[in-house]
């Protein structure tokens, strides 16, 4: 586990904490655990906390959407986002690109709720 980052199960619901400033390699190395997590425990629901996240640069968003849009799982997740501010809502919009997500503001209890209630 990094200091940076963490990848658990919460009941039917992998989540994914990020503090500080990301670097590809955190991100790739994260990316691998989520997605070792989704494979092992056959889950299709993340929701990322963003909340003590940097803003990272736009290079670093741009390859964060070609990794999400190379992990060949189709459109079989769900991804609830939540982040503290404008800024962070608008970078993840680019980095999940088209895939099903939806962005939450400080409200890690509705972007929980949100993926309890809906199916991949």
């Amino acid at each position: 586990m990094s200091d940076k980052f963490h990848v658990e199960l919460i009941e039917e619901i992998v989540v994914v904490r990020m503090r500080g400033e990301p670097t590809e390699a955190l991100l790739a190395d994260c990316h691998a655990r989520l997605l070792d997590m989704v494979k092992r425990a056959d889950r299709r629901k993340i929701l990322y906390d963003f909340l003590e996240m940097t803003a990272p640069k736009l290079d670093l968003v741009l390859w964060q959407q070609q990794m999400v849009a190379a992990q060949h799982l189709g459109d079989s997740l769900q991804r609830a986002v939540v982040v503290p501010n404008t800024r962070l809502a608008y970078l993840a919009r680019i980095a999940f690109g088209e895939c099903k997500h939806q962005i939450f503001y400080d409200d890690v209890a509705a972007a929980m709720q949100w993926l309890g209630a809906t199916r991949p």
